[in-house]
C-alpha cells in the first residue's frame, strides 16, 4: 500500500510540474544527407525525413524536445560496373535537450533510438536493375547521438540543422569486418503549435 501511495504522489508531483511548463508540438520535414561508415566506397545518399516534434519549455533558456521521425537513410556505392545503394528507412525517436543562446536561436543535443522499418538493396549491373530485401542483414534497432542548431521564428515556424552520429554497429553478423554505423546530416523545417 505504501508503494502505491508513493507512486501516486510521485506521479501527481510530476504531472503538476509538467502542467506549469509551456508545451508546443507540430510537424517537421526535411532533407537527409546519409552515409554508412565502415562501408568501402560508400558515398552520401540524399533522402528525406518527416515526423512530429514536441517541445517542453521549462524556462526561457532550457527545454526538452522529443520527436518521432520517419527517416530515409543508407548510402550509395559504385564498385566497377556495379552501381548500388542501400535504402535503410528508420523510425527515429530522438530526445533532445535544447539551450537557447539568444531569443529564438538554440543548440540541441541528445540520444536517439532508431527502429528499422525497411531495408532494401538496389543495384544496376550492366544496365540491369535488381532490388532485394536486405532487412535480415541489419539489426532492428540503432542507437545514436544527435546534435545541431535550430532557430524558432515568432510565428511558430522553425528551421534546424542536425548531425545524427550512429553509435552502434547495425550489422546482424558482426563476426568480421568493420562496424557499420549510420551517419546523417539533416536540414529541416517545421511548425510548433502553442
Amino acid at each position: 500500500m505504501k508503494k502505491v501511495i508513493l507512486a501516486a504522489f510521485v506521479l501527481g508531483t510530476c504531472t503538476a510540474a509538467l502542467a506549469q511548463q509551456q508545451l508546443k508540438f507540430g510537424p517537421k520535414a526535411g532533407v537527409n544527407f546519409a552515409n554508412l561508415s565502415g562501408v568501402d566506397n560508400a558515398e552520401m545518399k540524399t533522402g528525406f525525413h518527416v515526423g512530429a516534434v514536441a517541445e517542453i519549455k521549462f524556462n526561457e533558456k532550457f527545454s526538452i524536445q522529443p520527436e518521432v521521425v520517419y527517416s530515409a537513410q543508407g548510402a550509395k556505392a559504385n564498385i566497377g560496373n556495379i552501381q548500388g545503394k542501400a535504402n535503410l528507412d528508420y523510425i527515429n525517436v530522438p530526445i533532445l535537450a535544447k539551450y537557447y543562446i539568444v531569443d529564438g536561436f538554440s543548440v540541441e543535443a541528445g540520444p536517439q533510438i532508431g527502429f528499422l522499418a525497411k531495408a532494401e538493396g538496389k543495384g544496376t549491373v550492366d544496365n540491369v536493375s535488381v532490388t532485394n530485401d536486405i532487412k535480415d542483414n541489419f539489426k532492428s534497432t540503432d542507437f545514436g547521438l544527435g546534435f545541431g542548431l535550430a532557430y524558432d521564428l515568432p510565428v511558430g515556424v522553425f528551421v534546424n540543422a542536425r548531425y545524427n552520429l550512429g553509435l552502434s554497429d547495425i550489422r546482424n553478423n558482426t563476426s568480421s569486418g568493420d562496424a557499420i554505423k549510420n551517419n546523417v546530416i539533416q536540414v529541416g523545417i517545421g511548425y510548433k503549435f502553442d
